[in-house]
């Protein structure tokens, strides 16, 4: 998740955090507070995307959690083993086949629906199975499909198919879009009444609870068929099912999140609504002024801002302050495949091998905070995740980078002179410095990186998924962060949505185009593998073969620190957004 974006063994080996942070209580007091008041979260950019057949950043997931519902989902908990299980939402439990709701093959899901869940509209109405097909379908509109579709085409009978005829659709006409979804079923998505979903998959899937939890499957209600998906008018225009509606949304400047008076605490058992409003202010690119105003208490929350490195070790006795484990990929550096920049240089594998010696891990962990805040990576599937089997295949001293071997293999690759690279970077948090760190290390080797500012929204909303500028070398080299789309029985997150390059087109995170038929082949015998431990060792096979052909430039894997205001209690995190619950924060 980019993202934000992670079996189940493994997962339990994952501490909650690094510093004292109670099981289950929130950060400040836990349990003091009130419901009522106004939370004030302040940062940088707009979300990438606010529909949520879109929305792939851990901060847009964030919100979407607010106004969108899902089958399943998670509770926020400070327990991390608490926090990545999967529960029911609107779903009234998990299926099992004990109770009927999983075949005994394991390829229908018969999902009941409960009773109470109502969408904001006047007059209020029932959240329907209708719904949630409706919300499925529309992850492969062509207007603004979703970077996870691979998650659904990989395993709903007939989901492939029908994203392969929209795809065709003019993606400018909502009442064409509309009328495709309408007029085309997919074959394993079915609302057999008001209240049951059934969902046949092509094969077993024992993580498609997980995959249902996403956000891009949402209840999408039939207003959005108005829409041409995460356009200008359809953000104006949401629709609320959760516990807060969007009350008034300036782009690229505030949200604000007021009650949905629709919303029934008895029908949802992983939200809250405590605060009355939720200012989101934007526009606020520096951590330094984000983290004085929560000091100061002029703000609660951080929206999409760390904690300034220069402040963590100050903060280690604050109660206010936590350092929450992860396990990520973030930031890393992705090469544009498909550049035609330098006669196509980024396309061939020993110019990328060669980069991979060039970069200063241990530089980029001191910027985060050093090793207690970071852990340099060397791979693309990180600890804690399932596949991962350490290993290194560009070793430099101290991983502090080799620029006489990065130059050396350049020149053996054909490029003597060097190269210069576009390099568009996020101006806000760490990122600057990450971008003057790695553009250093290449001067070292030769290669000039010419840094341009981009803000995170327009980062990952245009900048890197839009193929043709991909394909016009728009860009070359980009330092995005990877948040596995969930924990727990996670073997497909770290590999699918980065580098299954049959996924390729606009809004993959698949950013550099990076395709390989034998990777693809591992995915697939992944994917089909009946047991978690033969599908752990396909995915650390694709690991390696993805680091042979230096697909990216892995850099650290970070935990996560957090602060919030003194006046905040029940603050709750959730894993994979690397935030508190909004909802759940009481104010003292």
């Amino acid at each position: 998740m980019g993202a934000a974006g992670r079996g189940t063994a493994i997962a339990a080996g994952l501490g909650a955090v690094a510093v004292g942070l109670a099981a289950c209580g929130g950060g400040g007091g836990g349990g003091g507070g009130s419901a009522g008041g106004t939370l004030r979260v302040v940062g940088s950019s707009d979300v990438d995307h606010l529909d949520t057949s879109s929305v792939y950043t851990t901060w847009g997931n964030l919100l979407a959690r607010q106004f969108a519902r899902t089958l399943f989902g998670f509770t926020a908990a400070n327990d991390f083993d608490e926090a990545i299980k999967v529960r029911p939402d609107v779903a009234a439990d998990i299926p099992t086949t004990a109770n009927g709701g999983l075949s005994r093959d394991g390829r229908t899901y018969t999902i009941k629906l409960r009773d109470g869940v109502l969408w904001n509209t006047s007059p209020a109405r029932e959240v329907t199975a209708a719904d949630f097909v409706r919300g499925i379908k529309r992850i492969c509109n062509p207007a603004k499909p979703s970077g996870g579709k691979a998650y659904y085409t990989e395993t709903i009978q007939g989901m492939d198919a029908f994203c392969d005829g929209y795809a065709k659709v003019d993606a400018k006409s909502a009442a064409a879009m509309a009328s495709y979804q309408d007029e085309n079923d997919v074959a394993g998505l079915v609302a057999k009444d008001a209240k049951t979903l059934v969902v046949r998959l092509r094969q077993p899937a024992s993580d498609f609870t997980n995959i249902l939890a996403l956000e891009f499957a949402a209840a999408a209600p039939k207003e959005y068929d108005r829409y041409v998906p995460d356009s200008p008018q359809f953000r104006q225009h949401t629709v609320s099912d959760g516990p807060y509606q969007i009350a008034s949304y300036t782009p690229n400047k505030q949200y604000v999140l007021g009650k949905n008076p629709n919303w029934k605490a008895a029908s949802d058992p992983t939200r809250a609504q405590n605060p009355d409003r939720i200012q989101i202010t934007m526009g606020q690119d520096s951590p330094d002024v984000v983290q004085q105003q929560m000091e100061q208490g002029a703000a609660d929350l951080a929206w999409d801002q760390p904690v300034p490195t220069a402040r963590i070790p100050a903060l280690k006795s604050n109660a206010d302050f936590k350092i929450m484990e992860g396990s990520t990929s973030n930031p890393y550096l992705v090469f544009n495949t498909l550049s035609p920049n330098n006669g196509g240089a980024l396309g061939k594998k020993e110019v990328r091998q060669a980069i991979n010696y060039a970069v200063d891990k241990t530089a980029l962990i001191q910027i985060y905070g050093g090793p207690d805040v970071s852990e340099v990576l060397n791979q693309v599937i990180p600890p804690r995740s399932v596949g991962h089997q350490p290993f290194n295949l560009y070793p430099t001293p101290g991983n502090a980078g080799d620029p006489n071997k990065c130059r050396q293999m350049l020149a053996q690759a054909g490029y003597p002179n060097g190269l210069t690279l576009r390099f568009p970077y996020r101006v806000s948090s760490n990122h600057p410095k990450v971008a003057q760190s790695v553009q250093a290390n290449l001067k070292a080797c030769g290669i000039t990186a010419n840094l341009t500012p981009d803000t995170n929204g327009t980062f990952y909303n245009t900048t890197l998924v839009t193929p043709a500028d991909a394909r016009a070398g728009k860009w070359d080299i980009a330092g995005p962060g990877w948040v596995p789309d969930w924990y727990g029985n996670n073997g497909r997150t770290n590999i699918v949505p980065l580098f299954d390059g049959r996924q390729y087109g606009p809004n993959s995170t698949d950013y550099g185009g990076y395709n390989d038929p034998a990777v693809n082949a591992l995915i697939d015998r992944a994917l089909e593998a009946t047991d978690a431990g033969t599908a752990a060792g396909y995915w650390a096979q694709a690991d390696r073969l993805i680091m042979q052909d230096a697909a990216v430039v892995p850099f650290m894997n970070q935990k996560y620190p957090i602060f919030h205001s003194s006046r905040v209690d029940n603050a709750l995190y959730l894993p994979q957004f690397q935030a508190y619950d909004l909802g759940q924060v009481k104010l003292g």
